[in-house]
């Protein structure tokens, strides 16, 4: 991707203080953009280029406070990338997820960026563009049921509201589109394999391979971050300017169907 190509646009990064989301951050700011990023808690190692906003995205009124802190500073949001989100239920199928496991999962993958969008779409529509990207799993086409039941629901309800939302903005200059990834190698990955380790009673490294197993993964390793900030960045640009209601895999082809 060409360097500047994101120059003059102001982006958001949800979850941008680590892994996938904060190697998304890095590669806009990279490309020209100026990035703002929100998390829970502050990182003490990120960009000190980043504009940041303490939030958390599982409350109903957050989307609004980011919305008004950003419009009001900036004055427009040109790429917002719905990155926020996490496996949070248990292990081991129906049985063991109680409402609650439901209902934060639903919370954090999929009202975030809703809320989100809703907040920011009446600017994007003025401004007559913008890019919406909104990261998913593989997970939500490929579900594996004793560890990713509740997530893999949640992030299928995005990938169908993404596809609606594309065709309703797409003719008022308004692009949305899902990134997909699969095993990427992340702290969050590393804790979520670890957990499920314990709860099962093996260890890391057979966990992770009954992950990879299940999943299947061709090219034989775990993506890295930046292989997912790559096609973000690329959504992001004009060079996609005709790319709207797609969902783009980044899992080593690990997704079973064409």
């Amino acid at each position: 991707m060409i360097y500047d190509s994101l120059k003059g646009k102001i982006a958001l990064v949800t979850g941008g203080t680590k892994g996938i989301g904060r190697s998304i951050a890095d590669k806009l700011s990279t490309s020209g953009a100026t990035v703002i990023i929100t998390a829970r808690t502050e990182a003490k190692d990120i960009s000190e280029s980043h504009h940041f906003i303490a939030a958390d995205l599982t409350q109903a009124d957050s989307a609004g406070e980011i919305a008004k802190e950003i419009l009001e500073k900036y004055q427009k949001i040109d790429i917002i990338v719905n990155n926020a989100g996490a496996n949070l239920g248990p292990g081991g199928g129906y049985s063991t997820l109680e409402d609650e496991n439901w209902f934060k999962e639903w919370e954090l993958n999929f009202m975030s960026a809703v809320r989100i969008n809703k907040a920011f779409l009446p600017a994007m529509l003025k401004q007559k563009e913008g890019s919406i990207i909104n990261i998913s799993t593989g997970a939500a086409r490929q579900p594996i049921w004793n560890m990713t039941m509740s997530y893999s629901s949640a992030k299928a309800a995005l990938n169908a509201y993404s596809k609606a939302l594309a065709s309703e903005v797409g003719s008022k200059g308004v692009r949305v589109n899902v990134v997909s990834p699969g095993v990427i190698q992340t702290p969050l990955m590393n804790e979520f394999v670890k957990n499920i380790a314990q709860q099962s009673g093996v260890s890391f490294e057979e966990t992770f391979q009954d992950i990879i197993d299940k999943v299947g993964v061709p090219i034989g390793r775990m993506g890295e971050p930046g292989e997912v900030a790559n096609i973000v960045a690329f959504l992001a640009s004009s060079e996609s300017q005709y790319i709207t209601g797609a969902n783009i895999s980044v899992d080593g082809g690990s997704s079973p169907t064409v």
